[in-house]
Parts: structure tokens; C-alpha cells; sequence
């Protein structure tokens, strides 16, 4: 295993519990800047707080649309994303139609994240593809149509579905998006063996909420 030097600068330090309140999201907020992290990746109604404590320096303010079922309307998830930004969100997790998808439904598909990504304006929409719901073609399908409409990256997993991130996808997703655009692997990833492991696949960027964890391993 490859050990990654600057770990932290791939990392988005997420805090997707639902019952976290201001005081947790300051404390994300001032690790995210003390250990040098690559985004705070926050729940909506956090974005304007997070915004004010890092103040446009250091780390950027991560949220995540149509989370965690993807299974908004695309009308809504587009509002979401232009409110998001308006906000202060200067990234955004989208979670694609995974019922779409699994249904062949490509023009569907293809402009939820479309006009998700129209919303978000020259903000970095990052597609959540939900791989452990997914077998190889549909995960090389999602990223090829991801990809086709305007997303900045391919993300495995919510957290909220099954399984996780994997070095087989990662190496997938890498091999289908090429150096297109990113691959962010997120899902089930504690400690510093991963995350080294999943960049050395191919992910550009590390999702978890066990950061701190995992950089002073």
C-alpha cells in the first residue's frame, strides 16, 4: 500500500447525522480547517452556518442534494441545488435516480442530473450513483451518463444504502470517467489503510466522517 502524502487534502469531512446541531457543525467546521481538510460536507440547513464559520478560507461548504434516495423530483432537486448555492455551498452531493437507471430510463436519468447540475451553475455537482444497489454494467452506465450530463464527479455511496466503497469500484468508476472528471469514494471508510488504498484506485476525493480518525492514524 501506497501511503498518501496530504490525505487530508482529499478529504470531505461529513457530518450527515440528522440530529446534529449548531455546536457539532462548528466543531466539523474548526477541525476542517485545523487538520487542512478539503470540504465540510454538511446537511442543508447547516450550509449558511458552516459558510460563516469558515469563511470562504481553507476548507469548502460540501451539501448534498436529493439526499439520501435520489428519488426527488428533478424540478426540486434543480431548486434545492440553486438555493444551496445561494446559501453559500460551494460543492454539491447529488444522489442520482436510481430508479431510473435500474429501469433503463436513460433520458430520465440523464436530466435529473442535468438540471441538478444547471442549478448548481458553475458549482461542482458530484453524482452519487449508490453502487451497492448496482451491479458492473449499471455502475459503467451511471458514470457514462453522469458524465454526458455536466456532473464534476461519480460518487459510490450515500452511506445510507448498502455495502460501501470498494477499491474494485473505484478502479471501475476511474476506468469509465478517465481523467475526465473525479471519483469520490465515500462510504464506510475508517481508517488510514483505506482511504490510501482507494486513492491509490483512482479516488480524487475521500468521503467519511471518521477524518479526524483516519489522519492521526
Amino acid at each position: 500500500m501506497e501511503k498518501i502524502e496530504n490525505l487530508a487534502g482529499y478529504i470531505d469531512h461529513t457530518l450527515l447525522d440528522v440530529s446534529a446541531g449548531s455546536g457539532a457543525i462548528e466543531q466539523l467546521c474548526r477541525e476542517a480547517m485545523e487538520f487542512g481538510f478539503a470540504s465540510v460536507c454538511v446537511h442543508p440547513c447547516h450550509i449558511a452556518l458552516a459558510a460563516d464559520i469558515l469563511g470562504g478560507q481553507g476548507p469548502k461548504v460540501c451539501s448534498v442534494i436529493g439526499f439520501p434516495c435520489g428519488s426527488n423530483m428533478t424540478e426540486v432537486k434543480m431548486l434545492e441545488a440553486m438555493r444551496a448555492v445561494a446559501k453559500g455551498a460551494q460543492e454539491l452531493d447529488m444522489v442520482v435516480n436510481i430508479s431510473a437507471l435500474k429501469a433503463g430510463d436513460r433520458k430520465v436519468f440523464l436530466n435529473d442530473v442535468f438540471m441538478t447540475v444547471e442549478g448548481a451553475g458553475e458549482i461542482p455537482v458530484k453524482a452519487i450513483i449508490e453502487t451497492g444497489l448496482l451491479d458492473d454494467d449499471e455502475k459503467k452506465l451511471a458514470c457514462e451518463l453522469a458524465v454526458k450530463a455536466g456532473a464534476s464527479f461519480v460518487k459510490t455511496c450515500t452511506g445510507f444504502g448498502p455495502g460501501g466503497a470498494t477499491v474494485e469500484d473505484i478502479r471501475l468508476m476511474r476506468s469509465i470517467v478517465g481523467d475526465s472528471i473525479g471519483v469520490k469514494a465515500s462510504g464506510g471508510i475508517r481508517t488510514f489503510e483505506q482511504a490510501c488504498e482507494l486513492v491509490g484506485a483512482g479516488a480524487s476525493r475521500i468521503g467519511t466522517s471518521s477524518s479526524v480518525k483516519i489522519v492521526r492514524s
